[in-house]
């Protein structure tokens, strides 16, 4: 089972380095479409680069529950706990690194999304090997967290507040581009 779970967590990762890669583009592909806005990166924020590591795990989610769900009755409070570490590894490691050295680095922008996703994915391979989180309220718990967050994550793209995780260092605007 151990073996199974791996190859399951480790096409999560890839899916999801991927799939974000690839959303950071789609709003501008799409022409600036409201629908896309939902779930890809609308400016350069933080926060948007924080939801191009979430929709795309929390799609995964979506299918690895359905195969693997029975296996793992921890599963919705680790993928939980997972995708919100994975999501606050975003912005610690920018905010670190950025302070560290007093300005930001390309390489080190795209590094520190893989090495989110790396985080996310090594610490739910890890929960679920465990076995811990097992009872229904923490299960209920781990889904009400990827709700929640995907609610907060189209929802702050439409009305987001002005605070410095949510503006644009490009523009220095907050949500969609005007």
């Amino acid at each position: 089972m151990g073996k199974r779970l791996f190859y399951w967590e480790l096409a999560g990762a890839l899916f999801t380095a991927a799939m974000g890669t690839l959303l950071h583009f789609v709003y501008d592909w799409s022409g600036g479409w409201g629908a896309a806005a939902a779930f890809s990166a609308v400016n350069e924020s933080t926060w948007e680069h924080m939801k191009l590591l979430f929709f795309p795990m929390f799609l995964f989610s979506v299918v690895q529950v359905c195969c693997l769900g029975r296996n793992y009755p921890n599963f919705l409070a680790a993928r939980g706990v997972s995708t919100v570490t994975g999501v606050a590894l975003i912005p610690v490691l920018f905010y670190t690194y950025t302070g560290v050295l007093g300005r930001h680095l390309l390489w080190a922008d795209i590094a520190v999304f893989y090495l989110s996703v790396l985080g996310a994915f090594a610490l739910d391979f890890r929960l679920l090997q465990r076995g811990r989180f097992t009872s229904l309220w923490q299960q209920i718990l781990g889904l009400l967290a990827l709700w929640g967050l995907a609610f907060l994550f189209v929802y702050c793209t439409f009305h987001p507040p002005e605070l410095g995780l949510w503006q644009d260092p490009v523009t220095l605007g907050y949500g969609l581009p005007k």
